[in-house]
């Protein structure tokens, strides 16, 4: 980057830099630019491609052609409260997966791989907690971080053991299946990676692919689970782009897998981190209990 930015002083001339996560943003005379590292080989495709679609909702690229950055326009953002942003860009997900989904042909490994994924980071988590378990029972004086984290062992495990069973009921319900539906997806999805202006766009498109649009349900969850009622963002994207049961008893699956707690040698932040994992294990099953409530008054 600090190469391609003296070339890029030299062109442009400009007068004020500001580092912003993972961009630099440029201001010149001619105007405000935003550079980014070139991790995506042809952008201007991916753009192009999506405009043919009729989805436009991202900031104009200036400039692809120099080593190592992509150029792009500078949108102002507009600040709104963070529940009406992710509301205003789920419509948007929901729309560009509506815009670009196909289904492609597939058979059973496919189908095998994303549940060998899955029951091994089950597995591998299993095996991570039941070792803390069993060292913390070995314990003649529990810390309070380790007193928090045995409390709520129970949780831990049922939680894992209901993701174990619910991705092999998943796996025999498409087993079968020759095909898999799949879309054009933001793959980073968070509400930092929207702006809103005189319309919405998604930025950072660095990451995107071709792949089940429930990839980007699951980012979107994880990256802003604690300060967004999901139930209500989920229902907005449903109407819009309604789920298989299939693709939503996924979603909900690797949404329910706990995450893996960090064992740090400062006992508050080791507090604080379990408390945060608790959390996340109590929101997401809030999230999912009305799903499997349904599912067994069909039954």
């Amino acid at each position: 980057m600090n190469k391609s930015l003296d070339v890029i002083k030299k062109a442009y001339k400009p007068y004020r830099y500001t580092i912003k996560n993972k961009a630099t943003i440029i201001e010149t005379t001619s105007g405000t630019y935003v550079v980014k590292n070139k991790k995506q080989k042809n952008i201007h495709k991916l753009y192009e491609y999506l405009k043919s679609r009729n989805f436009d909702y991202f900031p104009a690229i200036i400039e692809e052609n120099r080593d190592g950055v992509n150029i792009f326009e500078y949108i102002e953002e507009i600040e709104i409260p963070k529940e009406q942003k992710a509301e205003d860009m789920i419509d948007l997900v929901a729309l560009l997966h509506n815009k670009t989904s196909f289904f492609k042909e597939v058979n059973l490994d496919s189908y095998q791989e994303i549940y060998d994924n899955i029951i091994n980071n089950i597995n591998d988590l299993k095996i991570f907690y039941n070792n803390l378990f069993d060292n913390i029972e070995n314990m003649i004086y529990l810390s309070p971080s380790a007193y928090l984290l045995i409390r709520n062992s129970s949780k831990i495990n049922s939680a894992l053991d209901f993701c174990e069973s619910e991705i092999k009921e998943w796996f025999e319900l498409v087993k079968n299946e020759d095909k898999q539906r799949v879309a054009t997806i933001h793959n980073n999805l968070s509400t930092t990676h929207f702006i809103h202006n005189n319309k919405n766009y998604l930025i950072s498109w660095e990451n995107s692919k071709i792949d089940s649009p429930v990839l980007d349900l699951i980012n979107f969850y994880k990256n802003d689970y604690l300060d967004l009622r999901f139930d209500e963002i989920l229902k907005r994207y449903l109407r819009t782009f309604p789920l298989s049961n299939a693709e939503l008893k996924l979603f909900y699956i690797v949404i329910s897998i706990p995450p893996k707690i960090r064992v740090l040698k400062n006992e508050f932040q080791n507090c604080r981190n379990i408390s945060t994992i608790l959390d996340y294990i109590y929101k997401t099953e809030k999230l999912v209990r009305p799903y499997y409530s349904e599912q067994e008054e069909k039954k």
